[in-house]
C-alpha cells in the first residue's frame, strides 16, 4: 500500500503541476484562457488512448513490468515539458505524460484487488485515492515557491527526478500475486484470498433495507468475459458518471489556481497555500469514503458515489455565491475537496463487484479511459467560457450541472450485493 500510494502520489503531482504553473506559462506565450486549459486538456487524451490497451496487458502478464516501465516514461516526458519551447511542444509532451501515466494507475487498482481481501478492497482504493489527493496539497506551495525562485521550467525539471526512484522500487518490491512474493506466507496468501476462518464476513448478505432498494442492490453475475465488459450498462454507467465528475475534478485542479490568482485577486505566494485546500479536504474525504463504503455502506459503493456527486453540485453553486474573504474561500475550497471525494473511491471499487480477477483489469480500464476524458474536454470548455464571459460564474455552473448530471446517470446502476 506504501508503495503503491507513492508512485500514484508522484503520477499525480507530475500530471497536476501544470495547473499551478498555468499563470506563469499565459504569461510568456500570452495565451487566450481556451489556449491554456488546452495545454492541461492534452494529457488526458494520452491518457484516455494507453488506459484500455494497458488493461488487456494486465490481464494477460501482470502489473509488474509494464507499471515500471510507466513510472519511467511519465518522468521523462514531465522533463520534457521543461524543455518545450513553445506551447505547441508542451501540448506533445502533456499528450506523451498521458500516454505514459495511463498504465500506472490500472496497474496500482490491478494491484490492490489482486493483494487486498474483499473487506478491505475499498479501504484500500481510498487511500489509494487519497495520494490523489496528497499530492496536489503539496504541489501548488512547492511550485510556487520552484517557480518565482528559479523559472516554471524548473518546476518540470525537479518533479521528473521522484519517479526514477520509484520505477525501480516497484519493480524490485511488487509482484503480479502475493503467490509469487518471498514476504508472504500461506496463511496471508489464504487470508487475501478470503479462505481463512479470520477473514469470514460475518455482514455477508446483510440487508440495509429501505437504502438497498433505493440503490437498486441485488446479486449480479460476475463477467466473466471481455465482451461481458463491453456489454455492460453497469460498467458504461460507472464510466459516464466517472466521466462527469472528473470533468469537475480536473476542471477544478486546473482552473483554481487562475481563479484565485484573477477573480479573488490573491498574490501568487497566498494562491500556492489556498490552493492546497480543497485536496487536504480531498485527501481526508477519500480516506473516510473509502471507510464509509467497507464498513458502514458493507461493500455497497453507490451511497458515497451519490453523496458526492450531488453534494458537489451544491458545492459549486456554493463558490459561485462565495463573498471575498479568505477564511471564507479557504473554507469552502476545503469543504469542496472533502465532499467531492468522499465517493471517489467508489467508482473505482465498483467494477470489483462486477468483474473477476481476470476481467478486472479490463473493466477498471475501460471506466478509467472513458471517464478520463472528461480531463481533456473539462480545462477547454472551462477555458472557452472564460473567454466568452469573462467570469467563473459560468465556469462552476458548468461543473455544478456535470455534477448534477452524474448524480442521476449512477441512479441508474445496479448495485452488485455478492
Amino acid at each position: 500500500m506504501a508503495v503503491i500510494f507513492i508512485t500514484y502520489a508522484i503520477n499525480y503531482a507530475d500530471r497536476t503541476n501544470i495547473g499551478v504553473v498555468l499563470p506563469f506559462i499565459t504569461k510568456d506565450f500570452h495565451l487566450s484562457n481556451f489556449e491554456a486549459g488546452a495545454l492541461a486538456s492534452m494529457f488526458f487524451l494520452g491518457y484516455a488512448v494507453s488506459q484500455i490497451p494497458a488493461g488487456f496487458w494486465f490481464s494477460k502478464f501482470g502489473t509488474r513490468g509494464l507499471v515500471s516501465l510507466s513510472i519511467l516514461g511519465f518522468s521523462l516526458f514531465t522533463y520534457l515539458i521543461g524543455r518545450a519551447a513553445s506551447p505547441f511542444g508542451i501540448k506533445w509532451a502533456r499528450f506523451g505524460l498521458g500516454i505514459a501515466e495511463g498504465p500506472t494507475p490500472v496497474g496500482c487498482v490491478s494491484t490492490i484487488n489482486n493483494w487486498f481481501p474483499p473487506k478491505e478492497k475499498a479501504t484500500a482504493t481510498g487511500l489509494y485515492i487519497a495520494s490523489t489527493m496528497f499530492a496536489p496539497i503539496l504541489v501548488p506551495p512547492l511550485c510556487v515557491w520552484i517557480a518565482l525562485t528559479y523559472s516554471w521550467r524548473y518546476v518540470f525539471y525537479f518533479f521528473s527526478v521522484p519517479g526514477l526512484v520509484m520505477a525501480c522500487v516497484w519493480y524490485v518490491l511488487i509482484r503480479n500475486k502475493p503467490e509469487e512474493s518471498k514476504f508472504v506466507s500461506e496463511s496471508e496468501v489464504a487470508y487475501i484470498r478470503d479462505k481463512s476462518l479470520a477473514n469470514q464476513i460475518s455482514t455477508a448478505g446483510k440487508s440495509l433495507g429501505a437504502l438497498d432498494t433505493f440503490i437498486r442492490a441485488r446479486k449480479v453475475k460476475l463477467i466473466e468475459t471481455k465482451g461481458g465488459v463491453f456489454g455492460s450498462w453497469n460498467v458504461w454507467g460507472d464510466c459516464l458518471a466517472y466521466f462527469l465528475m472528473v470533468s469537475v475534478l480536473y476542471g477544478l485542479l486546473t482552473w483554481i489556481p487562475s481563479y484565485l490568482v484573477r477573480e479573488k485577486h490573491f498574490s501568487f505566494m497566498r494562491m500556492g497555500m489556498v490552493a492546497a485546500a480543497p485536496w487536504i479536504g480531498g485527501f481526508l474525504g477519500s480516506i473516510v469514503g473509502g471507510w464509509l463504503s467497507d464498513k458502514v455502506f458493507l461493500k455497497r459503493r453507490k451511497p458515497t458515489m451519490l453523496f458526492t456527486a450531488l453534494c458537489t453540485a451544491i458545492m459549486m453553486m456554493v463558490l459561485i455565491r462565495l463573498p471575498q474573504s479568505v477564511p471564507l474561500v479557504t473554507l469552502a475550497l476545503f469543504m469542496t475537496g472533502f465532499l467531492l471525494n468522499v465517493g471517489w473511491p467508489a467508482f473505482t471499487a465498483y467494477p470489483m463487484g462486477l468483474a473477476t480477477g481476470s476481467t478486472y483489469p479490463i473493466a477498471i480500464a475501460l471506466v478509467n479511459s472513458g471517464g478520463n476524458l472528461g480531463g481533456f474536454f473539462s480545462p477547454m470548455i472551462a477555458g472557452a467560457l472564460l473567454d466568452s464571459f469573462k467570469s467563473f460564474t459560468f465556469v462552476f455552473a458548468y461543473f455544478g450541472a456535470a455534477a448534477l448530471l452524474g448524480f442521476f446517470v449512477i441512479l441508474t446502476l445496479d448495485e452488485p450485493v455478492q
